[in-house]
């Protein structure tokens, strides 16, 4: 494990403290805590993949190589216990000098990890998310699960997520949302939102991050999304900048994936989204494989150039748009 660099405390953040303590946006299954993942992969006799290392070390990858990272990495959680210790280090990255609230936006895959990966049953991922969420409340953190289809699986996919948590979905899962490829137009997953609407979930979407910034258009008008997870090339768009902002849809920014993951992205545009009146706010995504936590993402956002004033907007729209935070 030459190399490998796990995220440092507070104390090495300059604008640590008094950041709030809210993760709007992160993966369950990308958020297994590295070194864990390494004592697993040695337990069974696996090799970690360079694609992985290389990630951990903090070296870029192509986009290739975070797929078979994240699948390896997530290959492990294969009970309760394993449910419980990927939250665990989820919250472990949150900063430890904060104000406010505290709380934590986590999308969870169960059809990939109950029927696609079969790693685990449903039961084992809802009472390892039980159990993680009650240790995390116990520390002061709120944890709201969002449900995670995969676009380019197809509508289909997604009535197969909602059909598999029917009758058993805790009250902690308060959303639905759709990432992967942004290969299969908006307007198609209309009818799959509406089912999600009106079983009482809240609806997201990955869009405009490895699609055309037009999807973050489409997902609002023709499917009804009420918040967007990344959004950056909606930022080649003043109209559709100007349409996040007129109606208050709350975008989920993560610094470090972005300029990982995007290879065409250029200087991040974050500053030009929040400076259009977007509500703008900082998640950390999969940070199990690419190695970040929440400071690290504030001190990213400070970098960028941003005013006080414009860091103020990041720390009020993390609080007010968090669904941790409405439980």
């Amino acid at each position: 494990m030459t190399g490998l660099q796990i995220p440092s405390d507070d104390a090495s953040h300059p604008v640590s403290t008094g950041i709030p303590g809210i993760d709007r946006h992160v993966h369950l299954e990308g958020g297994l805590d590295p070194i864990w993942v390494h004592g697993q992969a040695k337990a069974v006799g696996q090799q970690v993949p360079d694609s992985l290392e290389a990630f951990w070390r903090g070296s870029a990858q192509p986009f290739s190589g975070f797929i078979e990272a994240f699948l390896f990495s997530s290959s492990f959680i294969r009970d309760r216990e394993a449910v419980r210790s990927a939250l665990g280090a989820i919250v472990g990255r949150l900063p430890q000098q904060t104000t406010g609230p505290r709380g934590i936006d986590l999308w969870v895959s169960p059809h990939f990890l109950v029927r696609f990966k079969q790693l685990l049953s449903l039961d084992e991922l809802w009472r390892g998310l039980e159990d993680g969420i009650s240790e995390a409340n116990r520390l002061g953190v709120s944890v709201a699960v969002v449900l995670d289809a995969v676009n380019h699986f197809g509508p289909k996919h997604g009535h197969e997520v909602l059909d598999l948590v029917e009758g058993s979905r805790p009250e902690f899962v308060v959303g639905f949302s759709i990432g992967g490829l942004e290969g299969v137009p908006f307007r198609d997953w209309a009818p799959v939102f509406e089912r999600a609407r009106s079983n009482g979930l809240r609806i997201a979407a990955h869009a405009g991050e490895n699609g055309p910034g037009e999807n973050v258009r489409d997902a609002i008008l023709h499917s009804g999304v009420e918040r967007i997870v990344h959004g950056v090339k909606a930022a080649e768009f003043p109209k559709i900048l100007e349409l996040l902002a007129e109606r208050h849809i709350p975008v989920d920014i993560c610094p470090s994936s972005n300029q990982a993951l995007i290879g065409d992205l250029g200087p991040h545009p974050l500053p030009v989204m929040l400076r259009a009146g977007v509500r703008c706010a900082l998640g950390t995504d999969d940070p199990g494989v690419i190695a970040c936590d929440m400071a690290g993402e504030w001190d990213k956002a400070r970098a960028m150039g941003l005013t006080d004033q414009e860091m103020g907007l990041l720390r009020r729209f993390a609080i007010e748009d968090a669904w941790s935070l409405k439980l």
